[in-house]
């Protein structure tokens, strides 16, 4: 029998493994963090993978990080497997009895389900090290700023730890349950925020002309976005614009406005075409300042994520190796992810795993991740990592 068509593993978690993760991820719904204060979840983490007796755990890792590493002290690849630690500012509105105990934060994206994965992931390999190479979980700071996967590959602790193949996954409402879309090339947009601070004069009402006004430099600004906020079909070509937040002025009737500020969103499929939409975004605002002072700043960059074919080709024969369907959905995603940092130093491969199709969307009050998909994403990346070291 061929590996693309052995069987399902039925043995890769016990029922009491699954329990456990279970109530890790409801544990971990119950106390978000924030993006770079995530230092409770992680040590959480630690002190549920320490009893499978890692070769080396290192805290601390671009800021709240945690690698948990499983090596076999044999010759051959070094796989790293990615979950996110931070949560979102949203509030939950779900009435689960493991509902949120933060005010105003949630995991409202999936991030604890990942990280429960992983944590399966880690209790597989408590029992089964790897033949050969070495096995690295980590654990990601920041991820929903763009700011967590830089920091870990710039911290000194990761230089030992330079991976020759990297995975992540991300459950996607609107797929079918435990579904799995995969593929080569992009697979999430690169993205990037754009904040504009205009300083002009105020003036009284009756005599804008005496001031100077940031109200026409600001509307120049909504028009161009507006050009671009249309959802444009995927493609090479692929820019889309978004209105993020907008101020002006103080609430009163009897003075025109020195200060403004807009926040704005650009995304397009590959960095250098966002570095090309930021310059065109960056030319008109200044073009029309018309006068008045302003200040451009950048946040929350998220690189491209860009499949290694092998990558996701492994990823495939995992998926076909365990009867799971392939999921309806078109890559890469219109969303950022910052794996693509990794993508860019390392042969990757970020996939989808089907949530169900009338699932509440990733970020909404009412969304969570469901169960379910512990065991499926443990098979996975259990399989995932079977393919690659069968390779290698």
């Amino acid at each position: 029998m061929s590996r693309e068509t052995r069987p399902m593993k039925n043995d890769t978690l016990t029922h009491d493994q699954i329990k456990a993760l279970t109530k890790l991820r409801h544990s971990l719904h119950q106390a978000p963090e924030l993006s770079g204060a995530e230092a409770a979840t992680a040590d959480t983490l630690s002190r549920f993978l320490r009893p499978t007796r890692p070769d080396q755990l290192i805290e601390g890792l671009g800021g709240d990080g945690l690698a948990v590493i499983y090596d076999s002290g044999e010759p051959g690849p070094s796989v790293l497997f990615r979950a996110e630690l931070d949560a979102l500012p949203i509030p939950e509105q779900t009435g689960l009895d493991y509902t949120s105990q933060t005010a105003g934060v949630a995991h409202l994206c999936g991030h604890d389900g990942h990280m429960a994965i992983l944590a399966g992931l880690g209790l597989w390999l408590g029992g089964n090290r790897p033949a050969r190479g070495r096995v690295i979980l980590l654990f990601q700071p920041a991820e929903e700023t763009g700011a967590g996967a830089r920091a870990v590959l710039n911290d000194p602790q990761f230089a030992s730890l330079r991976p020759d193949w990297a995975f992540a996954l991300h459950n996607m409402p609107g797929m079918a349950m435990g579904s799995v879309a995969v593929g080569a090339g992009p697979a999430s947009c690169a993205s990037v925020g754009l904040r504009f601070r205009y300083h002009g004069r105020e003036a009284h009402a009756s005599l804008p002309e005496t001031g100077d006004s940031p109200a026409t430099a600001l509307a120049a600004l909504m028009a161009w976005v507006s050009r671009h906020s249309a959802a444009p079909e995927m493609g090479p070509g692929f820019r889309l614009a978004t209105l993020c937040h907008l101020n002006m002025g103080v609430p009163a009737f009897g003075i025109a406005p020195a200060q403004a500020e807009a926040f704005v969103t650009l995304r397009t499929v590959d960095d250098s075409g966002l570095e090309a939409f930021v310059q065109d975004l960056s030319a008109t605002a200044q073009a029309h300042a018309n006068g008045v002072s302003l200040e451009i700043s950048r946040h929350d960059h998220f690189n491209a994520t860009r499949n290694d074919s092998q990558a996701a080709g492994y990823v495939s024969r995992a998926r076909m190796a365990l009867g799971l369907a392939q999921g309806d959905f078109a890559l890469p995603m219109r969303a950022s992810e910052d794996f693509g940092a990794l993508s860019a130093a390392t042969r990757t491969a970020l996939f989808f795993l089907g949530a169900g199709e009338f699932h509440p969307a990733l970020h909404n009050r009412d969304y969570d991740f469901p169960d379910a998909l512990i065991p499926i994403g443990v098979s996975l990346f259990v399989r995932t990592l079977e393919e690659v070291l069968h390779d290698c």
